[in-house]
């Protein structure tokens, strides 16, 4: 199931399920209204209304009700191309949920920064409250999954010391175009992974690349936070990152999520 977030002109934001023609059912490229956030721990229903997803802007599939977890240097590869070695125990940063953005909503450089930079990742949402999450019920308490770009400020990064600001910038979090919900951890931890910066393919990989995988990134940040529903965990990127410019389009493929795209902009 492919569940979004969307808006339509003159209409407030609403959740609808897409039905795509590649799925070969009856109402294909459309998008059916759901009556409320499925998210929120309410019984949710088809409203009746079904739209041609040429009439409606996908948005945030989820707006994080408390926090972004990011993995770092969780692609051994890309951990040697930036001159890391692969941490001992997962490498985890937050990113707030203001920087949290859409498919098609812009990436805004910050004033003062010089070197931008887009990481590709598949992001885990989280479906329940939870603490201390064992290993072999991780997947009890995932809701689905969608894409994302970890925006880095790679000049910041180097120079801060630490990662808040580098991270979590406004604008530094898109995600979408929807949230999979039906594939086990397994199915997730195979798919192929692209980014692209004006149509040119700049990072290629494969989620079964991933040092540590699903299951143990949920249970690992459980044991320390509790997470929320709507909560994400972005698992790490594959090697190849590298700059964006003001006026690049960045795109985030993933197998089974669609593209994610976004221009970039100067403050």
């Amino acid at each position: 199931m492919r569940i979004a977030r969307f808006a339509k002109a003159g209409q407030d934001p609403a959740y609808g399920i897409i039905e795509l023609a590649v799925d070969g059912g009856d109402h294909p490229d459309t998008i059916a209204t759901l009556t409320s956030d499925p998210l929120a721990g309410v019984k949710v229903n088809y409203t009746g209304e079904r739209l041609p997803l040429e009439e409606v802007r996908l948005l945030a599939p989820v707006i994080p009700r408390s926090k972004v977890v990011g993995v770092g240097r969780n692609y051994a590869e890309h951990a040697a191309e930036l001159g890391n070695a692969v941490p001992e125990a997962p490498l985890l940063f937050l990113k707030p949920n203001t920087s949290v953005i859409g498919p098609g909503d812009a990436i805004v450089r910050p004033a003062g920064c010089e070197e931008l930079h887009f990481e590709g990742e598949l992001a885990v949402v989280i479906g329940r409250i939870c603490k201390e999450v064992p290993v072999e019920r991780a997947s009890e308490v995932i809701f689905g999954y969608t894409a994302a770009n970890d925006v880095t400020a790679r000049d910041w990064q180097k120079s801060d010391g630490q990662w808040a600001r580098a991270k979590g910038s406004d604008t530094f979090c898109p995600i979408g175009p929807w949230i999979n919900t039906h594939w086990s951890i397994e199915e997730a931890e195979h798919l192929g992974i692209e980014t692209r910066v004006n149509d040119e393919v700049r990072q290629s990989g494969q989620t079964s690349q991933m040092v540590r995988g699903i299951a143990e990134l949920v249970s690992y940040v459980s044991g320390f936070t509790t997470l929320l529903p709507g909560d994400l965990i972005l698992t790490g990127t594959p090697a190849g990152v590298g700059a964006m410019a003001d006026g690049d389009t960045v795109e985030v493929s993933i197998d089974g999520l669609g593209t994610l795209s976004n221009r970039v902009v100067g403050e």
